[in-house]
């Protein structure tokens, strides 16, 4: 059986074929420059390698049409016929108070994630176009959504309401929903596995630091409190939004500079947060580079960004009153060493404590490591996330009738014995060609 998963962007289209019975990913992608011209599709087949091929794409329903007949392409394909897909998952971004878990899509479903698009409008849009445009090329099988706000819908009253008129709540909703829900799923599941513990026994700080950044707090084993809010906006500096700031400095540029609300808007997510104090770059890997050759505000953009991470980690430490470990995932959490170093410097009073060598060795999207310090008291792992899994194995079971929420579901990586056999395969590779690499794996108890 293969399950089919879309991630649909303002301008891209990611995707990936899971092969259900065997365990593994036939085929993966992204459509990149979606709806602006230029549209080009890099494609991975499974014994095949890369390709990619230049193809317009002035809607979402264009991109996943080229998807599917890449999937079919008897020289780059994985697949027969589009009957081998069996259902087909997607992720959105916001599902609101509605939703606490992954659902079959209906047009009830749709109209709610319609709603909700003034609260995540760089998201909930394009998911639905993704939504409409794969309905009408595989109308025939059930389509479904797994919710990035799900798993924080565990948060208690404390943490998720604002200190705001409370009628606007019960009016408009307006409450922390958090975001990044599926990677935060995956990530805490198998830290609990690393820590060889039931994982509604752990306390845990979260970091998925990509372009998007948030952090979690996970208390028993669920969500007790997230750092993104009504909107991606709120919380740590991210790529180019501002995270946490005063919500009067909007108003104070609108009249110092006569823009209009949604022009400050616009600028506080996508042109602030690494790129506004850079000036340059969103990429930290450029940010970085510039930093080390001396460009003072790509350095100050590293230091404000891990200062904030910090931060966060403090405050989430008192939440959950003890912690078992600190995780770092997604682009950045993965890659940058630099980062989580400054982002862990001078917790030791709170047991936590990294190796500086062994952080430095931990460069990879292929191996769960651990960095953990002499002396430390809590954990630091690095786990390489895996959204796609989540959502794949969310349809299987909803296609299936036996999902249900993550406080009564099983996931298949959390058995001891799980393994991403594409990761392990490049792993070996990565291994050949730095063997300390080895050093860092984390073991699993």
């Amino acid at each position: 059986m293969d399950i089919l998963t879309l991630n649909c962007g303002s301008s891209s289209v990611k995707y990936q074929l899971y092969h259900w019975d065997s365990r593994e990913v036939l085929a993966n992608g992204i459509v990149e420059r979606v709806t602006i011209g230029g549209s080009f599709i890099s494609h991975y087949a499974k014994g095949k390698g890369r390709v990619k091929r230049e193809h317009e794409c002035p809607t979402h329903k264009e991109a996943v049409q080229l998807i599917t007949e890449t999937l079919l392409d008897p020289e780059i394909g994985a697949l027969k016929d589009l009957t081998e897909i069996k259902a087909v998952g997607h992720r959105v971004v916001h599902g609101g108070e509605k939703f606490a878990k992954s659902i079959i899509i209906n047009e009830e479903a749709l109209n709610t994630f319609k709603e909700l698009s003034d609260l995540a409008p760089l998201h909930n849009p394009p998911n639905i176009m993704g939504i409409v445009a794969a309905g009408k090329v595989l109308p025939d099988i059930p389509h479904c959504a797994v919710m990035d706000t799900a798993w924080h819908q565990t948060m208690p009253e404390c943490a998720y309401i604002y200190g705001l008129p409370y009628e606007w709540y019960e009016k408009y909703r307006v409450r922390r929903y958090g975001f990044h829900g599926t990677s935060f799923l995956y990530v805490a599941k198998r830290t609990a596995v690393l820590l060889g513990k039931d994982p509604f026994e752990t306390n845990l700080v979260l970091l998925h630091i990509g372009n998007g950044v948030s952090a979690n707090a996970v208390k028993n084993g669920i969500s007790i409190d997230t750092s993104m809010g009504l909107t991606p906006l709120e919380g740590l500096i991210m790529g180019t939004r501002a995270g946490d700031h005063d919500a009067a400095i909007g108003y104070y540029i609108i009249k110092k500079e006569g823009l209009t609300p949604e022009e400050v808007e616009k600028i506080l997510n996508k042109k602030s947060g690494v790129l506004g104090i850079s000036g340059k770059y969103t990429d930290r890997r450029d940010v970085l580079e510039a930093a080390e050759k001396g460009d003072k505000r790509s350095r100050l953009s590293i230091e404000v960004e891990s200062y904030r991470l910090k931060k966060y980690i403090g405050a989430y430490h008192a939440a959950a009153g003890r912690i078992d470990a600190v995780t770092f995932t997604a682009g950045v959490g993965e890659m940058s060493p630099v980062i989580r170093a400054k982002a862990i410097e001078g917790l030791e009073s709170l047991g936590i404590i990294i190796d500086p060598e062994k952080n430095k060795l931990s460069h990879t999207h292929n191996a769960e490591t651990d960095i953990t310090g002499k002396g430390s008291r809590v954990k630091v792992f690095v786990i390489p996330t895996d959204e796609e899994l989540v959502m794949t194995e969310d349809t299987y079971a909803l296609l299936k009738g036996n999902y249900d929420s993550h406080t009564n579901f099983t996931y298949s990586f959390q058995s001891r014995d799980y393994e991403n056999k594409e990761r392990a395969e490049a792993l070996k590779e990565e291994i050949k060609k730095n063997p300390q690499l080895k050093k860092i794996v984390a073991s699993i108890p």
